[in-house]
């Protein structure tokens, strides 16, 4: 008989055990690497996935994007053309249906019949590794524009970063989505640092300045300066721009006349 391979993506010498075992019944076969490979997934559960990929899809107008972590557990794998090409097709997906949340990615159907869940439950089961779906951003504004940098070359990019500007400025976006990369933001400006962890950088601030024995008469002005170096580091709008240092985010976004409405930054694995 002329052998062809089963399509559930499993191993060549699994595919032939699983033909002999089914007397040559092709979906026989099928069905019972399909078990198999659901039992290597729940096998796989425990395990970390550590390693993967970001993947991005920008609409042709530069209005819309799509940011898409696809974590696996080896290296290995994140640099398969399998692994990609599922990475790729969830990120297709973000894009058509524009899921509220990842709740609603993983149930929404990618297939007829099929969930994301299942869709990657079967990618587990192919690869043989443990793969998770478990973040993704998606803008829809005046001009949106992406970032990916590989920290390996031979590696599909393991940070990616989306900007959303009120107006097209395509090289100021791609300053700015580098020197998030490279900076880690974790807000976008004051406004947006949530009231307690405020309150926590002023204790720690009032704190360290009483173990230092400074004045009790000095100690807002002191505590102030700390809080304010906290807010420069931590918001993008406070930091030293990458390409500039003499110059803020803020003041370089507002001599450009360009406001930057909000980011994501995704990095695998963190």
């Amino acid at each position: 008989m002329h052998w062809h391979r089963p399509r559930p993506g499993a191993g060549m010498m699994d595919c032939k055990k699983a033909l002999d075992e089914a007397d040559g019944n092709v979906d026989g076969a099928v069905e019972a690497l399909r078990i198999k490979g659901q039992k290597g997934v729940a096998k796989r559960e425990g395990r970390s996935a550590e390693n993967g990929a970001v993947v991005s899809l920008v609409s042709e107008d530069k209005t819309s994007g799509v940011l898409v972590e696809l974590k696996c557990e080896t290296d290995f794998v994140a640099k398969g053309d399998k692994f990609q090409a599922v990475a790729n097709t969830l990120a297709a997906h973000v894009a058509a249906t524009s899921p509220a949340d990842i709740e609603a990615l993983l149930a929404s159907e990618i297939e007829p019949g099929k969930t994301v869940q299942a869709f990657v439950d079967e990618a587990n089961a192919n690869l043989g590794e443990k793969i998770v779906l478990d973040r993704f951003a998606q803008f829809d504004g005046a001009f949106v524009s992406v970032y990916m940098h590989r920290t390996m070359p031979d590696l599909p990019p393991q940070i990616g970063v989306m900007v959303e500007l009120d107006k097209a400025d395509a090289e100021l976006a791609k300053g700015l989505a580098q020197h998030i990369a490279a900076f880690a933001p974790k807000y976008l400006s004051r406004e947006d640092v949530p009231a307690e962890v405020v309150e926590a950088e002023r204790r720690v601030a009032e704190e360290t300045t009483r173990a230092e024995g400074k004045p009790e008469a000095a100690l807002p002005k002191i505590v102030e300066g700390r809080v304010n170096g906290f807010f420069k580091e931590a918001t993008l709008l406070g930091q030293p721009y990458a390409l500039d240092s003499k110059k803020s985010v803020q003041k370089v976004l507002d001599e450009a006349g360009v406001a930057l409405k909000r980011f994501a930054r995704i990095k695998v694995g963190i």
